[in-house]
């Protein structure tokens, strides 16, 4: 059931971006990614509602993590059942035993590497960013783990570059905001494509498919969703820029 959801969503912002490279009939060039730009300009303005949840709720899983792999103690009964409903029943429950360390250990750093860049991007969202007006298991540590975590952080690293470098495109040399209009932004990512950030958000989810060992498929329709909604985004993104801007790079993309 998880998985449909998942993939229903990815389909859904699929279709939007297939719409957004139809060329319009009647309308101006760029007038119906302009208009749909300046929504989601609106839209992003509550993103920390989102990070909000995010952050709460997966510091409790990671609290519940946490226990089964200090004090040996088992997900409680309600959420189980919950899993199992998203899961397609309990055959499909694979990280509860300790015989299965490596599935284990992958959904806790998967959790984790989830809850932490909701706190990081909370953080962004509202100090950096400013917006126009059972019984403990055996953990084995993979390879895949370590380039999960190597991935996550390298993506991540760039990804608040790239927040800052847009927030400082409207502050003065003193630091304080002197101006909520668009500018061209420069430096990292930017010099190579228009919304740098977006691709660091798809490539964080990825480092997290990454993670679970390449082989969840649930969490790659996540993935999937992520890209075709991150790529809408971009899309709409470098439209107006190449709308607004006349001498705007053309080797971005």
């Amino acid at each position: 059931m998880l998985a449909v959801v998942w993939l229903a969503l990815a389909a859904c912002f699929f279709g939007a971006l297939l719409v957004l490279q139809v060329p319009p009939l009647k309308a101006s060039p760029g007038a119906l990614s302009l208009h749909l730009a300046g929504i989601f300009q609106d839209l992003i303005r509550w993103f920390y509602h989102f990070y909000i949840v995010s952050v709460t709720w997966n510091g409790f899983l990671l609290l519940l993590f946490m226990q089964c792999v200090l004090f040996s103690w088992s997900f409680p009964s309600w959420l189980q059942d919950l899993l199992d409903i998203l899961d397609g029943g309990k055959e499909n429950r694979n990280i509860h035993h300790s015989e299965n360390g490596t599935a284990f250990l992958s959904a806790f750093l998967v959790c984790f590497l989830v809850w932490v860049n909701s706190c990081r991007r909370l953080k962004e969202c509202l100090h950096v960013s400013i917006y126009s007006g059972g019984t403990a298991p055996s953990l084995t540590v993979r390879w895949f783990h370590v380039l999960g975590l190597g991935m996550y952080c390298w993506a991540s690293v760039h990804q608040h570059r790239c927040h800052v470098i847009l927030a400082n495109l409207r502050k003065d040399k003193s630091g304080k905001v002197s101006s909520l209009d668009h500018s061209i932004p420069f430096g990292d990512w930017f010099e190579l494509v228009s919304s740098p950030h977006y691709f660091a958000e798809f490539l964080i989810y990825t480092s997290m498919a990454v993670t679970f060992g390449f082989y969840n498929l649930t969490w790659w329709l996540v993935v999937a969703y992520v890209f075709f909604n991150q790529a809408v985004s971009a899309v709409l993104c470098h439209e107006y820029y190449l709308n607004k801007f006349k001498h705007y790079p053309k080797f971005r993309k």
